[in-house]
């Protein structure tokens, strides 16, 4: 038996006041915020987006995230789960004010305990675990992770990439995926039910389950092997496929959604289990420069077709979002190489606490943490190695390939043969600190653009950002925008995943350029590529969702509580079978 219904469901109405109560006595004070001026961080999206919220609630144990649903469910609440906030399309904060139903919103940042099972071969990940931890984890018993992060922030949670299908930067692994999760959803009857589809023994009641689970009491060394997928173990294969007229993996693919995998919080995910990897007993880095589209995607092509061993990492820059990045995103270089990783969660959220607190004063400038952080980094010298600098100027496309133990030979003399007589590319092999330093200046990317409108406020426009999936067979991977198109834009800024042929495109607008228009055309323009968007940061609010996702979705959640308006679906409630 794996499926457990709890007492509360749709039938009675609690009103807004004795949920606000209830949820109180659940918590504590301390762990309940329905003041809008002291919650408005839980309620606005990274980069955009946001809505309002009867209650943010901060649980400290599963249990407690599960009495919650069930005072939820009581009062007929929306119930928005969150946990890093880092997504980039405003999927997991409220969106506007226009719900039919009080909106509640479930941080469970809090609940971040992480088990290594089975000799460390996988885990189990509570909801508020990150990713980060996850590698400080693995680290210390050889072993490494699903994924790391590859475009945005270092907050990113476990349980956030796999319901959102996050895909990072690891040319292995794919997309985050399991089939085996521990989850609540609201069935057809309106009721409230935990199913515990981790195959792991841990009682016979809701109660029993999450205590367990949150304590840790469970045999960790002897679980039995699962016949359901821990990680996509056909992704590989699928991007050595370099002749078919499909993208490697987007959001919509029907072949990886699967319970808590994509479900975009239509589910409340109290843990998920993966798999990990042995590490590599050596890597080497490679950074190739090129002025031909058509030399990278030969590259591209006969590297996932002959080599035995794909890359470990493969990642892109266009020489714009090089500069941009060089100089917006210095701090976040600077940040990490001297403090580490391990200090920037920390240094991001008191950077939040200190914006939110700024924003009430009118007189204070906008972004002035931002503006103060790029002005030091401005003075300081230059961060970059001298050869990645000369490749900038003789090189408008910018490849970091990363390879591990025999894939090295082998990588070293593809490379030598491949460039032996070409006229329009070369690379050179990375010295440590100049591999550190070209990986870290892909990671400021994504930040650097949003600086760069930051800084540029008084005459930029808006950013439209994309993430998209283009075809394995294409050989002009390269967008060419129509004068339409680009008469609305200041800048292009490329950058993305080479071997998976996942990009990360954004536009800084021209001041007065109308974002909706630009993005609309901009989405015709890939519907003949081919193209599939979003390809790993989900729909959110911001991209319809196809129909195979949008008949995922409803399977889920089939009256429509859980983080409703997902994919620009309605936000209204759909009635249940009780209802009827």
């Amino acid at each position: 038996m794996n499926r457990y219904r709890s007492t509360a469901s749709y039938t009675s109405q609690l009103p807004s006041d004795q949920v606000l109560v209830k949820l109180t006595k659940i918590l504590g004070a301390a762990n309940i915020q329905a003041d809008p001026a002291k919650n408005e961080h839980y309620r606005m999206g990274w980069r955009s987006g946001g809505g309002s919220a009867l209650a943010v609630l901060f649980p400290q144990t599963l249990l407690e995230i599960w009495q919650c649903l069930e005072v939820c469910v009581e009062g007929n609440c929306i119930i928005i789960m969150q946990a890093a906030k880092t997504g980039l399309t405003e999927g997991s904060t409220p969106s506007g004010d226009d719900y039919d139903r009080p909106v509640v919103v479930i941080n469970t940042l809090a609940i971040n305990k992480l088990y290594l099972i089975n000799d460390n071969e996988q885990i189990i990940s509570l909801p508020g675990t990150t990713l980060h931890q996850l590698q400080n984890e693995l680290k210390a018993v050889n072993r490494a992770p699903h994924s790391v992060i590859g475009s945005s922030t270092l907050g990113a949670s476990i349980v956030g990439g796999v319901s959102n299908n996050s895909g990072g930067a690891l040319v292995k692994r794919g997309p985050a995926y399991t089939e085996l999760s521990l989850f609540a959803q609201i069935n057809e009857h309106g009721q409230l039910v935990l199913v515990n589809h981790l195959e792991v023994d841990l009682g016979d009641t809701p109660e029993e389950i999450l205590t367990n689970l949150q304590n840790g009491y469970f045999d960790k060394s002897q679980l039995s092997q699962s016949n359901k997928l821990a990680s996509d173990k056909e992704y590989v294969a699928r991007i050595q496929d370099v002749n078919a007229d499909t993208p490697s993996r987007f959001n919509a693919d029907k072949r990886r959604l699967y319970e808590a995998s994509g479900c975009a919080g239509k589910l409340a995910v109290f843990a998920v289990r993966l798999d990990t990897y042995p590490t590599a007993t050596k890597e080497q880095t490679f950074y190739v420069g090129s002025n031909s589209v058509y030399e990278l995607a030969l590259l591209r092509r006969q590297i996932l077709s002959s080599f035995k061993n794909v890359p470990e990492v493969g990642e892109y820059m266009h020489r714009d979002i090089f500069d941009v990045s060089a100089k917006y995103g210095k701090d976040t270089f600077l940040s990490i190489k001297h403090l580490g990783t391990n200090a920037l969660p920390k240094l991001f959220s008191i950077k939040g606490s200190i914006d939110a607190k700024l924003s009430k004063w009118s007189w204070v400038p906008n972004h002035l943490t931002d503006k103060v952080m790029q002005m030091i980094a401005q003075v300081l010298p230059q961060h970059l190695p001298k050869r990645m600098l000369e490749y900038r100027n003789q090189y408008e496309h910018h490849l970091i390939i990363k390879m591990s133990d025999e894939g090295i030979y082998e990588a070293q003399s593809f490379l030598e043969s491949f460039f032996a007589d070409s006229e329009t590319g070369s690379y050179f092999t990375c010295t440590q600190a100049e591999s550190d330093s070209a990986f870290l200046h892909r990671f400021a990317a994504a930040g650097a653009a949003i600086r760069y409108e930051v800084m540029h406020e008084e005459t930029a426009g808006e950013i439209l950002a994309l993430d998209i999936a283009i075809p394995r067979n294409t050989l002009d991977w390269l967008e060419n925008l129509p004068e339409s198109i680009t008469q609305h834009l200041e800048k292009k800024l490329y950058y993305g995943h080479f071997f998976c042929y996942v990009f990360h495109q954004d536009y800084i607008l021209k001041k007065g350029s109308d974002t909706k228009q630009v993005k609309k055309m901009m989405l015709e323009l890939l519907n003949k590529r081919g193209a599939k968007y979003p390809a790993e940061h989900n729909v959110g609010h911001l991209y319809e969702a196809e129909p195979d996702l949008q008949q995922f979705y409803e399977r889920l959640d089939p009256t429509n509580t859980f983080n409703p308006g997902i994919g620009q679906m309605p936000k209204t409630k759909r009635n249940c079978a009780c209802c009827l």
